[in-house]
Parts: C-alpha cells; sequence; structure tokens
C-alpha cells in the first residue's frame, strides 16, 4: 500500500473507533482489492436485501470515480479523437477509468432462470462460476454469515481459486469461517450489521482508488 494509501487507510478509525477490533481484517481486504486490481483481475458482490443494495453500491464506487478523478487512458482519447468520434472533447473530459467490477444481483432475467431451473440457492453460485477467473476477489456479504446463497458462492468462489472476503455480523459464522478474509464488524443486530458495513466498504473503494489514481 503506497503511502497516501496507508494515511488514509487510518482515517476510518477516528471517524468509526469500533472498528478497530476489524482493523487487521480490513487491511487484508484492502490489500488483496489492490492486489487482484493491480493484476489485472476484477471484484464480483453479492447479498440478499439491504445487503444485495450494497453489493450494487460497492459496485458503483467501483466502476466510477468515488472520490478522484480517474483520467481515461491516452491511448483511448487519442483513438476517439483520430476516428472523429469526440470532436467537442465531451468524451475526453467526462469518462473515466473503471475498477472492473459486477454486481450478481442486477441481472433480473439471469438470477430468476437460475432460481427456477436450480433453486434460490444456486443465484450467486453459477455466477460466480461463468464470471470468475484465479486471483478475481468475491464481495459477500451477509448480516448472519449463513445466508446460503452468498455462502455457495464463496465456496465456488474458493474452488476455483478466487479470493473471498465475507462482510458479515460478529458471530462465527460458516461464511466468516471459510472466507478468505472475514470482516466481522462488532455487532449481531442486523440493521446495526449493516450500517458498520457500508463505511467499511466505503473506506475499501477509497483506499483502492487512491493507490492507483492518487497523486
Amino acid at each position: 500500500m503506497q503511502q497516501r494509501a496507508e494515511i488514509f487507510f487510518n482515517s476510518i478509525f477516528e471517524r468509526y473507533p469500533s472498528l478497530v477490533s476489524c482493523k487487521d481484517s480490513i487491511r487484508e481486504a484492502c490489500e488483496a482489492l489492490i492486489s487482484c486490481y493491480g493484476k489485472g483481475g476484477k471484484v464480483l458482490a453479492c447479498g440478499n436485501g439491504g445487503s444485495a443494495s450494497d453489493a450494487e453500491h460497492i459496485v458503483g464506487e467501483l466502476m466510477n470515480k468515488f472520490r478522484l478523478r480517474r483520467p481515461a487512458d491516452a491511448k483511448v482519447l487519442g483513438r476517439l479523437r483520430s476516428l472523429g468520434f469526440d470532436k467537442d472533447c465531451r468524451i475526453e473530459t467526462l469518462l473515466q477509468q473503471s475498477l472492473p467490477a459486477i454486481s450478481l444481483v442486477s441481472q433480473v432475467a439471469l438470477v430468476t432462470a437460475i432460481s427456477n431451473d436450480n433453486g434460490p440457492d444456486m443465484i450467486f453460485a453459477q455466477q460466480v462460476y461463468g464470471y470468475g477467473k484465479a486471483g478475481d476477489v468475491l464481495i459477500a456479504l451477509s448480516t448472519s454469515g449463513n445466508s446460503p446463497n452468498v455462502l455457495n458462492a464463496v465456496k465456488v468462489a474458493r474452488a476455483i481459486d478466487m479470493i473471498t472476503i465475507g462482510f458479515t455480523g460478529e458471530k462465527e459464522s460458516e461464511i466468516s469461517r471459510i472466507s478468505s478474509i472475514a470482516v466481522k464488524v462488532p455487532s449481531s443486530t442486523t440493521f446495526m450489521v449493516q450500517e458498520l458495513h457500508l463505511p467499511v466498504y466505503h473506506h475499501l473503494c477509497a483506499v483502492v482508488e487512491e493507490e492507483f489514481f492518487g497523486k
């Protein structure tokens, strides 16, 4: 982790002192994401209910700029101009580099097809198998840590040598037990777990962005 990203990493614990108990796992998660993106990998994210919204939220912060501008690659911009596609420079001004990420909760036709054919416990596992590659990262969100469809996704991800980051509550669970990295926030009440997941994943996205796009 570069120095600026390291300084930014520590700031969350000033704002959320209760998360000090997760400091080591949050650092591991940051380093796993940095390593993944440094090798050209991608992130998959899944969860149910409010955690499904969190999965969407994570992907939004990674795919589009979060805190920093991420100027598009000069070669791509040059190619746009050479093809005559950006005469007014609008695309050049607005296009941002992405940290590739896919939400596994978004594709209604696919999710319902998998659920109808194979059962709801397979909706994420099948997508992990289709999208995932060794070295990619799965972010698996479950307040209980035992959601069957999220758990199956983690199992498949581990089987294809992905890194798995489990976001759960403080109690030991199946997902925390088998995940490569378990971020167990200090609560076991569902809405409070979700409240603490948000600053953690916001922080992960911000630290990774700082690593790759900070000046």
